[in-house]
């Protein structure tokens, strides 16, 4: 009868706070008080593996579930996510987590591809997720991005093998240095030291700067590009000024 007078209960998470209230305050809470909620960012470039650890720790729950979530509630194995600041509650639970973070995500993407395509092919799409997750690995800066997409477009229109270090930044070794040991034992998929062609599955989760210069590729001749002394990329349409840019860049 009391919450009558004062209006419904709200629905989902919200904080009443841990001190005791009388059973007035209580009810008032229900209707007015808000949801304690926690922010988690996932940057453009990181991969799932790392973006549930933090889950994990900012919102006090299993890893494992967490994990057994994600692969139940979608078939991408990454690439899922949409790098942004989320706002989540706190108490939420693995389960409710993922489903939010996989729509929020979804309905993200479908709706980029309808202003671009007026359509949205989910495979297509991924096809595109996979490029771009090359392109926001390699790249120093959003300005060069449509660049490395171009340089991906040149080489293997060409049969050349793409050779980038980015694709081997996955899963768990989002932040390991790639070594000329790792590329000679590394033999998943991922490696485009040793297969020809854009990877299957993206390397990490991307922004839709990336995407856009997936599916807008600069106009070039560049087979090949190096990190310069001011940390953004220097790019060449021969492997002689390659091997230049190379000395340059090392002396």
């Amino acid at each position: 009868m009391i919450l009558r007078l004062i209006g419904s209960p709200q629905y989902g998470w919200i904080s009443i706070a841990d001190v005791k209230s009388t059973r007035a305050d209580f009810l008032y809470k229900l209707t007015t008080a808000k949801a304690a909620l926690q922010n988690v960012t996932l940057i453009p470039g990181e991969t799932t593996y790392f973006f549930l650890d933090a889950l994990a720790e900012n919102f006090q729950l299993d890893r494992k579930i967490l994990q057994y979530e994600y692969d139940k509630q979608t078939q991408r194995e990454e690439g899922a996510f949409v790098p942004n600041t989320y706002k989540l509650p706190m108490g939420i639970t693995e389960k409710e987590l993922i489903k939010i973070l996989l729509f929020q995500s979804s309905s993200q993407m479908k709706d980029l591809s309808m202003k671009i395509f007026g359509r949205y092919d989910e495979k297509k799409w991924f096809q595109y997720v996979a490029i771009a997750s090359i392109i926001q690995k390699e790249s120093a800066s959003i300005k060069e991005m449509p660049l490395v997409s171009s340089v991906i477009y040149n080489r293997v229109k060409k049969g050349m093998k793409l050779q980038m270090d980015g694709t081997l930044n996955y899963g768990q070794y989002s932040h390991t240095p790639v070594t000329a040991k790792r590329i000679k034992e590394d033999r998943t998929l991922y490696n485009t030291y040793i297969y020809e062609g854009v990877i299957a599955t993206p390397v990490c989760n991307v922004s839709f700067e990336a995407i856009r210069a997936a599916i807008f590729p600069a106009k070039t001749n560049y087979l090949y590009f190096v990190k310069s002394k001011k940390n953004n990329h220097n790019f060449s349409c021969n492997y002689t000024t390659h091997l230049r840019n190379i000395r340059h860049a090392t002396k």
